[in-house]
């Protein structure tokens, strides 16, 4: 669930971000949830240009598809969520969601140095369509994990590829062909990664992409762990 602003100006204060954090830690059958929200200053990297990115986001997982529409429901916390759940920050913003399956690939290192307090994902997506969904998911998949793994000190690759679903969310619904995620331990360590030289081979292996449409976007984002079970019950 992706919370925007047109102007990019709005920001989501703390004490908010405290209080989605609660809701999101008691969603029913929610294995893990992550909030995403703007860096607090703007670090180097190759797609700048895309912009400031959303005000908010959330990726949450859910065991299958199931629990994941039945936590979707017109009277549950992610409907609250997305009408703003009486919070000035989120409220009157652009809410879209998407469900998607999570594709996760091995890194060298995935757990965090101890003291980390800032980490930080690189979230990309690709709104499409390409003109062979299959072609497309069977060279992304064999090529650009195995390129991305290269990056230094990467923690995390995960690759998102649509599904169909039912809700009945408040918020609208997107169809992006494809979504993907690195994370690292801070946005300097994102900055010094995607400053190497992998970054070449990256762009070596976009030119040889199947035809798509819809070009990419690419926005840093500051990384916030829920875990289950953290939030109060709603009465």
């Amino acid at each position: 669930m992706t919370f925007s602003d047109s102007t990019g100006e709005r920001r989501i204060r703390p004490d908010e971000v405290d209080a989605v954090a609660e809701l999101v830690g008691s969603i029913p059958a929610m294995t893990e949830g992550l909030l995403f929200t703007p860096l607090e200053q703007s670090v180097d990297h190759p797609y700048k240009a895309d912009g400031a990115g959303p005000v908010f986001a959330l990726q949450l997982r859910f065991p299958d598809l199931l629990a994941c529409e039945a936590a979707m429901d017109r009277r549950g916390i992610l409907a609250s969520l997305a009408a703003g759940a009486g919070h000035s920050g989120l409220t009157g913003l652009d809410v879209t969601h998407q469900v998607m399956l999570t594709r996760a690939f091995p890194v060298d290192v995935a757990e965090h140095p101890a003291g980390t307090t800032t980490p930080c994902s690189y979230l990309v997506h690709y709104p499409g369509p390409a003109e062979d969904m299959n072609a497309w998911n069977l060279h992304y998949l064999e090529h650009h994990p195995s390129i991305m793994r290269t990056f230094p000190n990467v923690r995390g690759i995960e690759i998102y590829t649509r599904i169909d679903w039912i809700d009945r969310l408040p918020s609208s619904r997107v169809e992006h062909m494809q979504r993907n995620k690195l994370v690292f331990d801070s946005p300097q360590a994102l900055a010094h990664a995607l400053g190497s030289d992998v970054i070449t081979r990256m762009r070596a292996d976009f030119v040889k992409f199947p035809p798509f449409a819809g070009s990419n976007r690419h926005f840093p984002m500051l990384t916030r762990v829920v875990k289950p079970g953290s939030g109060k019950p709603r009465v």
